[in-house]
């Protein structure tokens, strides 16, 4: 269970986030994007532009706004000559909304405004810096968003490329949840570029998650260290896919190919605070054999040594 005190510090990292954001793209100003409108007049502008027939119960139903609030805005853009509204032809009972010209017109000087913006925000960062962001925002929108329905999960073999993501996403998660150095991103690459350059199709295999597209999660089924071993190796699943039961998945598939593949015995190093891998290891049927502390990618950690019969 999470302390009070990190739930604090937490809670304070995300309205920290919040402030320097809001700042950043520019909405604490009086009018957005130097326009006498609001951020949420303009958004509610974006409704009309790009849903021409909507009406005000389906706007306070997608922005969330009170129907008194909404209503002010809409006069607002009446006495602007933005709006227009009409009785609808399918239900005449119904008023619908959409933007006049003068409205349209207004509102795709914004957008583009909007582009700008952005465009500056964006393009003063590197390529590999911008996809770490988008990563990130990634991260966040889902872990916001309640899903509708679960996620198309597929396990296959690594795309060309793909090795190189399992290195780069191991480093970058492990750093950024663990505070763990480049030692660890080293000794992923040398796994990976030890099974990219010399492993038995036979006995050994990489499996990367995908889900709804793109690469979420992966894991390793090596040799061990004499013929009747497999080792288990280089399992992550991002953030944001945790939860799915992606990585009971990928070690199933692991075991299961081990044992296919004639192996006896399956081995795995991890160490004691990955506590959901873990979980995950034991749910499996692994069972600790050892343990050691260590000085590892930066701190002090307990090494723990994990095998099953299989």
């Amino acid at each position: 269970m999470t302390s009070t005190r990190t739930r604090v510090e937490r809670i304070d990292r995300v309205r920290r986030f919040n402030r320097h954001y809001t700042k950043t793209i520019g909405v604490l100003s009086e009018g957005l994007l130097d326009s006498p409108y609001s951020l949420t007049e303009v958004r509610v502008m974006l409704e009309l532009r790009h849903t021409p027939g909507i009406d005000a119960a389906e706007l306070c139903r997608r922005l969330d706004l009170d129907a008194g609030y909404l209503s002010r805005i809409l006069a607002r853009f009446d006495r602007d000559d933005l709006l227009e509204r009409e009785r609808s032809e399918a239900d005449r009972r119904r008023r619908v909304l959409s933007l006049t010209p003068t409205g349209v017109k207004t509102f795709d000087v914004l957008d583009d405004r909007q582009i700008d913006a952005v465009a500056s925000l964006v393009d003063g960062l590197d390529d590999t810096r911008q996809r770490e962001v988008l990563a990130a925002m990634d991260v966040i929108e889902a872990a916001f968003t309640p899903s509708a329905e679960p996620a198309t999960v597929v396990l296959r073999d690594p795309l060309p490329g793909e090795l190189g993501w399992v290195i780069s996403r191991n480093g970058a998660v492990y750093a950024a949840e663990h505070g763990w150095n480049g030692d660890y991103e080293a000794l992923v690459a040398r796994v990976v570029a030890g099974f990219a350059t010399d492993h038995d199709p036979q006995r050994e295999r990489a499996w990367i998650a995908e889900m709804d597209g793109r690469p979420v999660g992966s894991i390793f089924c090596m040799r061990g260290d004499d013929e009747a071993t497999a080792k288990l190796r280089v399992l992550l699943v991002e953030a944001s896919a945790r939860g799915q039961g992606i990585g009971g998945k990928l070690i199933d598939a692991c075991v299961d190919f081990a044992r296919a593949a004639g192996y006896r015995r399956m081995v795995l190093w991890t160490v004691s605070l990955l506590a959901d891998a873990r979980r995950l290891y034991q749910r499996a049927g692994f069972q600790l054999e050892s343990e050691t502390d260590v000085h590892l990618f930066g701190h002090d950690l307990t090494g723990q040594n994990w095998g099953m019969d299989l």
